[in-house]
């Protein structure tokens, strides 16, 4: 029995063995199909995201500027309330949307603020009340020029006296200075991480001497001055402000010394021109340097006054849009846009008024019938405005 069972184990074993083989054949895992699964998941865990794109690190802003502001005796008259104060601020009314848009805003104020002890006056010899100042910060400007050829109409006491009633309405002043050393500190303002520079300087003093032991009061337009000044200037601002009183009165063109020196002076670093003193509009040009776009405009009109005369009446609300790239540290004018402008007077509770009316809103504004002064006998005055405005400076809006 014994025999017999070796011999069925012998004969089977071959069969068992085999049995044995397949079975575990098929229940082994595929080793290749196993090696590819975890090659797969270890080559998505290991693949880095795809980094999104870097947002640009840009800011924009826009300087705003207007030009002269001129203080008649009509004009402080009509501004003299019954107790008698004064209060200016509906000089400015009809435009001081225009003027609070932009990021800041300058005008050139040709008028000492003397004191009253001194009595107000006009031309020749102006001294303004000193609530012009608070109406200047209530319309929205932020630095008053100060650089031009009245400024010493009532002495050296008087140009100090005005910048800083200006300042005590917390406006900013450029072009005279009571110190050596505030006139080596040139206005620079941060606006949104932009840094702009602004200095000013006047042809003259119609002729009064400047005090011998303040040589320091008022920036005169000498060109090395200047010149030095920009160089002084250039490495502190991203954006370069010249501002000249200068040019011929009533004259519409500048002469060929103020294109020569224009010229130079944005060669030599500085980025806009805002002109003034002619008391009418003179071109303005876009002139590229070195592939950076430069402005300039010769006179930008009288903003407000109480002269005579279409010209004379016309102005402009300037805006110069700048971008910075702060990864590459470069800033560009962008756009250079204008409002046309124009120095209203009218009669208003029996008393001679002056306003600033944006010239393109008030047209549709008397065809609407919301004007309250002027009426459609008063078009083609206005029509006018903005046809000699448009032919003298070219499109309103210039993108670059």
């Amino acid at each position: 029995m014994k025999k017999l069972n070796n011999i069925l184990f012998l004969f089977l074993f071959p069969f068992l063995f085999l049995s044995v083989l397949l079975t575990g054949c098929t229940t082994l895992p595929p080793t290749s199909s196993s090696l590819t699964q975890d090659d797969s998941k270890g080559s998505t865990q290991n693949t880095l995201p795809t980094p999104a794109p870097k947002t640009p690190n840009i800011e924009t802003i826009t300087l705003t500027a207007t030009g002269d502001i001129l203080m008649h005796n009509t004009q402080f008259w009509g501004a003299q309330q019954k107790d008698g104060s004064y209060n200016f601020d509906s000089f400015f009314t009809p435009v001081e949307h225009l003027i609070k848009a932009g990021d800041y805003a300058s005008t050139n104020f040709e008028a000492p603020m003397a004191g009253p002890e001194l009595g107000y006056s006009s031309y020749p010899l102006f001294n303004s009340p000193d609530a012009i100042a608070d109406t200047f910060k209530n319309s929205g400007f932020d630095l008053v020029v100060t650089a031009n050829n009245h400024i010493l109409d009532q002495g050296y006491k008087g140009a100090l006296r005005t910048f800083q009633v200006l300042q005590k309405a917390s406006l900013d002043t450029v072009g005279t200075y009571s110190s050596p050393e505030a006139q080596n500190s040139p206005l620079i303002k941060t606006i949104r991480g932009i840094k702009v520079g602004y200095i000013a300087y006047t042809y003259g003093v119609n002729g009064i001497p400047i005090p011998k032991n303040a040589p320091y009061l008022v920036n005169i337009l000498n060109p090395d001055k200047v010149l030095a000044d920009i160089s002084r200037l250039r490495p502190q601002v991203d954006v370069l402000v010249l501002v000249l009183h200068w040019g011929e009165e009533y004259r519409q063109q500048p002469s060929q010394q103020q294109k020569h020196l224009a010229n130079k002076f944005l060669e030599a670093g500085a980025d806009v021109i805002l002109g003034s003193h002619p008391h009418v509009l003179n071109p303005m040009e876009m002139i590229k340097i070195n592939n950076n776009n430069k402005f300039l405009i010769y006179s930008m009109g009288n903003f407000i006054s109480a002269q005579n005369g279409l010209e004379r009446n016309s102005g402009i609300i300037l805006n110069l849009q700048f971008k910075k790239d702060f990864d590459s540290d470069s800033t560009t004018l962008t756009q250079v846009s204008y409002v046309p402008t124009y120095s209203h007077s009218y009669r208003s509770n029996g008393k001679r008024q002056y306003r600033v009316v944006p010239v393109i809103e008030t047209i549709q504004q008397i065809k609407n019938g919301t004007e309250p002064f002027l009426t459609t006998q008063d078009l083609p005055v206005l029509e006018k405005v903005l046809e000699e405005t448009k032919k003298l400076l070219g499109k309103d809006m210039i993108k670059l």
